[in-house]
């Protein structure tokens, strides 16, 4: 009968990228294979299985090697995995999923439900806290906190912490402008769930977007006039984008709430996608970055 494999333990003793540690200490393993390490979710930092191999790492740190591979993923059709260390889970949703339920005691599957599902895998006394939230029908990332402290200390400094968090759209018609801000007050009537715009302040929640135009297609007879457009918020109000793109003439394609649902559509869904998330790190302090194609269904 063969021994058992021993997990590898290497200590770190100065600050490193987790690649570049595992490039000098796993000699004659290359790029590839650690990688595959990675992916196969063998690598564990402090406990904390590790993905990214960009992973910071400093002194003090514990990094172990598992001789099989990680007997805990998350697998899911409309939820995937793009980062997770021991403090914050990444994820990136497809439309047509809830972040948190909408009523107490709903047992509708969402994005929570299934990450708690997920880290109580690992141990039963984990739990997972929403940092931020996208509209059922809107896809891409999000992130969670694995603690309370966590999750109320990203709330309270959102807006220092993030550096770069921008959507893509596909929107009806095509923009006089390449570029621009739209900038309106948003009320929100709880009642039929929907947020009204409005140029003047009227009381409501001042609500801040710049939008780009990557493509458009125009000068076409059979086919319907739409724009990829990039955006970047300066709010985060709900609805905002939705909003903001239907007030200026150009509604989100597929928006049955604020435009004129699949009239225009290449695809059955809302085509809105959160693409670009980047933000400091609340426990390294290193600026993260995380970036999802775009949906091919947009693409003109």
């Amino acid at each position: 009968m063969r021994p058992k494999k021993q997990d590898t333990i290497f200590r770190v003793e100065a600050g490193d990228t987790l690649l570049a540690f595992l490039m000098r200490k796993m000699e004659g393993k290359s790029r590839t294979g650690i990688k595959s390490l990675l992916g196969h979710r063998q690598v564990s930092i402090n406990g904390s299985i590790q993905t990214r191999h960009d992973t910071p790492l400093k002194a003090g740190d514990s990094v172990s090697i598992s001789a099989g591979k990680g007997n805990v993923e998350l697998r899911h059709p409309k939820l995937k995995l793009v980062y997770e260390d021991e403090y914050l889970i990444v994820v990136e949703k497809k439309q047509g999923l809830l972040t948190v339920a909408a009523h107490p005691g709903s047992q509708e599957m969402t994005v929570m439900s299934i990450l708690k599902a997920y880290v109580r895998k690992q141990n039963p006394r984990n739990n997972i806290y929403v940092v931020h939230r996208l509209d059922r029908e809107t896809s891409g990332l999000l992130v969670f906190a694995k603690s309370v402290q966590l999750q109320e200390y990203m709330r309270s400094y959102w807006k220092e912490l993030v550096k770069k968090r921008s959507y893509i759209a596909l929107a009806e018609g095509v923009f006089d402008k390449p570029e621009g801000t739209i900038t309106t007050w948003l009320t929100e009537d709880k009642r039929n769930a929907v947020v009204y715009s409005s140029p003047v302040d009227d009381g409501g929640d001042i609500a801040i977007t710049h939008y780009k135009v990557l493509k458009d297609r125009r000068d076409t007879v059979d086919l319907p006039l739409l724009s990829l457009v990039e955006l970047h918020l300066d709010t985060g109000r709900t609805n905002q984008i939705r909003v903001h793109l239907a007030s200026i003439g150009h509604p989100v394609v597929g928006d049955r709430k604020y435009g004129h649902g699949n009239s225009f559509s290449p695809a059955d869904r809302l085509c809105l996608h959160a693409r670009v998330l980047e933000f400091i790190h609340p426990a390294t302090e290193q600026i993260v970055h995380f970036e999802t194609p775009i949906p091919k269904e947009f693409r003109l």
